[in-house]
């Protein structure tokens, strides 16, 4: 398993985290929505609006899953922070890099992941990524990733306000 990078600017990053003060305050709908409207959208279990902290990643809004934060070190949201574009991990299992990572081959058992950074319009920083996954191998078309830059988008002008 390769374990989520952490930048050299990491303290650069995690002070936009925190000046953003965003990190274990309660659930808003405005997030909500937004991981609703990618579960319903695009048709998978699962999607976060996640926030990274410097040992966790922490969901500030989640669908389909009852936990709130997990491992940043095993996370997948952990590689898409960095990612220019979307971060798009098909099929989990015949991937080298996450083939035995513990959210694959145990619970909640993810196959498909697509992030999209989030950063904060203040320092051009990377604070988080909003995502989706799913519990089986797919392919994510045009449409399907247009849909999912647009969601995050709009996730990213909502944590800037």
């Amino acid at each position: 398993m390769q374990i989520a990078p952490i930048p050299e600017n990491e303290k650069e990053r995690m002070e936009a985290v925190h000046r953003m003060a965003i990190l274990d305050t309660k659930p808003e709908e405005r997030f909500d929505r937004l991981t609703k409207e990618a579960v319903e959208k695009l048709k998978v279990p699962i999607s976060t609006l996640t926030i990274l902290d410097s040992k966790r990643e922490w969901f500030k809004s989640c669908q389909g899953l009852d936990q709130k934060e997990g491992e940043r070190a095993i996370s997948f949201c952990g590689h898409a922070l960095f990612a220019e574009d979307i971060f798009i991990v098909e099929d989990t299992l015949k991937d080298p890099h996450f083939a035995d990572n513990p959210m694959v081959i145990s619970f909640p058992f993810i196959r498909f992941y697509a992030g999209v950074a989030i950063f904060d319009y203040k320092t051009g920083q990377p604070v988080g990524v909003f995502c989706v996954k799913d519990t089986k191998p797919r392919l994510f078309s045009a449409e399907e990733i247009s849909i999912l830059i647009d969601i995050a988008n709009r996730a990213e002008k909502e944590l800037n306000k």
